[in-house]
């Protein structure tokens, strides 16, 4: 279900940045505020181990991290 949400005394530098950010996307003036919070909302997306791991720079060798008797 669609929610309406107003935003009142907004400052007008602010109602043009919207405007201009909302232009340089191919957006409207009210599909760029509307889009905002969708993306501020939206869960990251997460990488598998496995990639974390490939994409570790290689540093050292296995020797520096022996443990000390």
């Amino acid at each position: 279900m669609a929610t309406n949400l107003i935003a009142r005394k907004v400052k007008e530098t602010t109602a043009i940045g919207l405007k201009k950010r909302g232009a340089t996307r191919s957006r409207g003036v009210e599909a760029e505020p509307r889009e905002i919070p969708r993306t501020a909302v939206k869960r990251p997306k997460r990488n598998a181990l496995a990639t974390l791991l490939a994409e570790m720079p290689n540093v050292g060798l296995d020797s520096d991290f022996a443990r000390a008797q």
